[in-house]
């Protein structure tokens, strides 16, 4: 019996319900004034016909890498058989290919072939060019009228649709991908480029992704950054990755450190390199590691008998004498080595591990541009992608018409009035364009500084008597200005950074304690630069160990700093200290302070190890407000599975917090058991995908509605993701509405032209521009019980990117959502820095089984939050 093709779309003549994932949209937001923008999308047609989709299956290989694929699959289509593909059909490199006509395979819709490049390798014994089998099978016809029904809004998100958009996307991949170095929906080119050292160069390049919208298909197109190994010689590209020029330093006989050599191995694991055969070819090979000797050194078996090193095999038989024969070897994957020198990297190979933390800086200064610069990049973007001069995109009848950026009509909502203490010269502000300042205004609820020390970390030459004692009256200068009690400390001392940190904090906190008699509720540390293993165990001794705030200062800060800066760390030790900067004026906010529906605003994430990295976990964490004006937090933190996105204990951590929120509410602001339970909870969730989105509504919802069973309490959720890792970009139209960096004013939100097809969702530009161009947020409404109006979500979400309590500016995202992420990203601090557990590149080598261990202590040795910080902004 031929195999039946699974997914044929029929096209339903009636849609009488349509179902979402989200909360469907019945309405679009109004306030706010009106501002008319560019966005960096472009209208796509559909596709005339029929498409078809075809399973790629190597049957006796292994998963290839994306570019073979792709070479494969060009050989097949142009040089193997021609007369099958005709037009040309597209694939994505893995296992999906599709084609604007039926494919002649056969009865089955079933065929094998046969396929060779012409610049292979041969393979093992000299049989000849490796011979790759490839399998095709028909496995759908797509309508592309369920598309039109989808951005409709007459048609469910199902399969067939998004089968159909990722052909759309593989369709204008097609031809750049063919051209260019790709990784997934971006390609570079090497005409705009820079060498930022260590045997790495930046490339720039595009980003190009089809995307459904209310009653059209958009291709988003982005400027893209990628970071790409240098080409040329293999031997230059290892003296360049440690800033040498002798290549004799690779030379185990040499003194060349084996943790050097290790270091080497994990930056060119991975990468392709062209060697010579003995016929005078070049062929790709794959290096896998690095030998511990030299080529002189390392001894193989000859089959008739004997032995030979392999700088010995290079001379004596391929007649290549070795310029450098003391130097490592390259293993490649068939166990074969082969010397540094004749090794050859190809130009544009991405690098797809972490990118070194010194130089970051450079990667950002490269990838920024400023909006007007940016928008005339993607725009002339479109002449390198050439759409209308492409076969593929042709050959499935899709045009793109626009040569310009789409221009929309956005709007710029009020924000909110923030409230500030007594003694201010203005208890409510304004804050204008995202930015406020704190000149004349006093705390909310400042906090007293009654007790606490200095440590010094850096050497006494540097940071002397007269340097701690301009600090400390600038610090206490600050403090004074704002509210708070603070004189200079008379407890300081300095430390080297050797030794036991833990052990030097509790002695100089007994300094305090034994005047006193109570511990301090401060230790300002000042660190040297590049303190960061001091600042570890500083959090790790404050956080975890003792209970007790701490504030780490740079060194070269605070040399010369002026009141600003002080003014900056103020807002830093009064919330952890349980103070509170500023709140939202409840008229501002009716939503959140509505005293008859008390509200918990949460922010959830999750952060994953850097690429590259085996047996680290992923850690968690849930932040939540506890007071009634929602600028008070708690933070819970875990460890789980690695690369897990789901949070697999929220349904303890929010039980904590909700816990937290009612011990707050009864204990502190005196309201009654009836009220101090929450009747809603605002919930911003970040870093999920919206392939996701129903496995967080299905474990993540579930999990919160059960931590409110278990304590008895029924509050309506709204659970709203907030999404960061997108490409649309906002330009103002005139140069008159935009802000002083080029960009469109704080509060800028969009949910009309670009907004999804059913669900309720907007685009947030919640903060003023400082370098480059701003990235607005993504808000997807997944549950909402609440029923709340699309103004409503956006002006409360606008106005929780205001009480961010470590700065005097709007942020990007919803303060909880910010704080969750600061909570994942200091997870670290809550291992012992003297214990087993190790943070350093070395120990992320390792095959799977080490990884199960790895992650399994891990979670053994992390340690819970101290209760003294439990109910405190200790994060901030």
């Amino acid at each position: 019996m031929p195999p039946r093709v699974s997914n044929t779309v029929n096209v339903p003549s009636t849609a009488n319900h349509v179902t979402t994932i989200g909360v469907k949209r019945t309405a679009f937001g109004s306030s706010g004034r009106p501002l008319p923008i560019f966005v960096n999308v472009f209208e796509t047609t559909l596709p005339q016909n029929i498409i078809f989709h075809y399973d790629i299956i190597h049957p006796a290989d292994k998963v290839l890498p994306a570019r073979l694929n792709m070479d494969l699959i060009r050989a097949l289509q142009t040089r193997i058989a021609p007369d099958v593909f005709t037009p040309l059909g597209v694939y994505d490199g893995r296992k999906n290919f599709f084609s604007a006509r039926k494919l002649p395979l056969g009865p089955d819709d079933l065929r094998e072939f046969d396929v060779t490049l012409e610049s292979a390798d041969e393979s093992p014994k000299g049989k000849g060019p490796k011979v790759y089998k490839i399998r095709f099978n028909l496995v759908a016809q797509i309508n592309p009228e369920v598309l039109r029904r989808y951005i409709d809004g007459k048609q469910s998100q199902d399969n067939a649709v998004l089968t159909a958009i990722t052909a759309l996307n593989v369709v204008i991949r097609m031809e750049p991908s063919q051209k260019y170095p790709f990784n997934v929906r971006s390609f570079f080119t090497d005409q705009e480029k820079k060498d930022i050292g260590s045997g790495l160069e930046l490339w720039r390049g595009y980003f190009q992704s089809v995307r459904p919208a209310l009653k059209k298909m958009h291709i988003i197109i982005d400027t893209s950054t990628a970071t790409m190994y240098k080409a040329g010689r293999l031997i230059n590209l290892c003296l360049d990755f440690f800033n040498k020029s002798d290549a004799k330093m690779l030379a185990p006989s040499n003194g060349f450190p084996d943790r050097e050599r290790l270091r080497l191995q994990r930056f060119v694991a991975g990468i392709r390199v062209l060697t010579p055969t003995p016929d005078g070819r070049k062929i790709a090979r794959v290096v896998k590691k690095l030998s511990s000797a030299g080529a002189s050194a390392l001894s193989f078996k000859l089959k008739e008998g004997g032995t030979m090193t392999v700088a010995e095999y290079f001379r004596n038989v391929l007649n290549r004498p070795l310029q450098y024969p003391n130097l490592i070897c390259v293993e490649i994957g068939t166990g074969a080595l082969i010397p540094l020198e004749l090794c050859e990297v190809p130009p544009g190979q991405i690098m797809r591990k972490q990118v070194p933390p010194e130089k970051t800086k450079m990667v950002v200064e490269f990838a920024t541009k400023k909006p007007q610069d940016r928008l005339k990049s993607i725009e002339a973007g479109l002449q390198v992608l050439s759409y209308g001069q492409s076969d593929y995109v042709r050959n499935f009848g899709i045009t793109i018409p626009q040569t310009r950026a789409m221009k929309i009509q956005a709007r710029v909502l009020n924000p909110p009035a923030l409230k500030y203490g007594p003694g201010s010269r203005q208890l409510t502000i304004v804050p204008a364009n995202g930015q406020w300042n704190m000149r004349d205004k006093r705390f909310f609820k400042p906090v007293d500084v009654l007790r606490w020390v200095i440590v010094v970390y850096e050497r006494k030459q540097r940071f002397n008597e007269q340097a701690v004692a301009e600090m400390s009256r600038g610090l206490c200068g600050s403090a004074r200005e704002v509210g708070m009690k603070m004189t200079p400390t008379p407890f300081v001392v300095w430390y080297s950074g050797q030794g036991d940190i833990a052990s030097q904090l509790r002695a100089s906190g007994k300094l305090v304690y034994d005047q006193f008699k109570a511990p301090p509720n401060l230790i300002v540390v000042v660190l040297p630069e590049g303190g960061n293993e001091i600042y570890t165990a500083v959090k790790h001794f404050g956080d975890i160990t003792m209970g007790v705030a701490t504030q780490c200062l740079k060194s070269t800060k605070c040399f010369g700093a002026k009141a600003q800066y002080f003014a900056n760390v103020c807002l830093k030790i009064n919330v952890k200290l349980g103070g509170i900067n500023a709140i939202p004026d409840p008229n501002s906010v009716k939503a959140l302070t509505d005293p008859q529906n008390p509200t918990i605003v949460m922010g959830a994430d999750v952060i994953h190890p850097a690429p590259g990295s085996q047996g680290r976990p992923s850690f968690t964490a849930l932040v939540a407000s506890v007071d009634s004006d929602n600028a008070k937090y708690v933070a819970e933190c875990g460890v789980q599975t690695s690369r897990q996105e789901i949070i697999e204990d929220l349904e303890v951590m929010a039980k904590n917090t909700l816990t937290m929120y009612a011990t707050y509410r009864t204990g502190v602001e005196k309201k009654s058991t009836q009220m101090a339970s929450p009747k809603r909870i605002i919930f911003y969730r970040d870093g999920v995908s919206e392939g996701q989105f129903q496995q967080v509504l299905d474990q993540e919802l579930v999990a919160l509605k059960k931590a409110c069973a278990a304590l008895n309490i029924k509050p309506k959720i709204t659970f709203i993701v907030v999404g960061k890792r997108h490409h649309i970009r906002f330009f103002p139209t005139n140069k008159a509405d935009a802000d002083v960096s080029g960009n469109c004013p704080a509060g800028t939100v969009v949910d009309r032209e670009i907004g999804h097809p059913t669900d309720l969702d907007f685009y947030l530009q919640s903060h003023g521009g400082l370098l480059g161009t701003s990235r607005p947020a993504h808000y997807s409404v997944l549950h909402d019980e609440n029923a709340f109006s699309p103004d409503a979500l956006q002006s409360l979400s606008f106005a929780l990117c205001h009480v961010y309590a470590r700065s005097t500016r709007s942020v990007s995202i919803p303060a909880p959502v910010y704080y969750a992420d600061i909570v994942c990203s200091r997870a670290k601090n809550h291992y012992d820095p003297q214990g087993t557990i190790d943070f350093s590149d070395s120990a992320t080598n390792n095959d799977s089984a080490q990884a199960e261990t790895t992650l399994e202590a891990f979670r053994k040795n992390f340690k819970p939050l101290n209760e003294a910080q439990k109910r405190l902004m200790y994060f901030s």
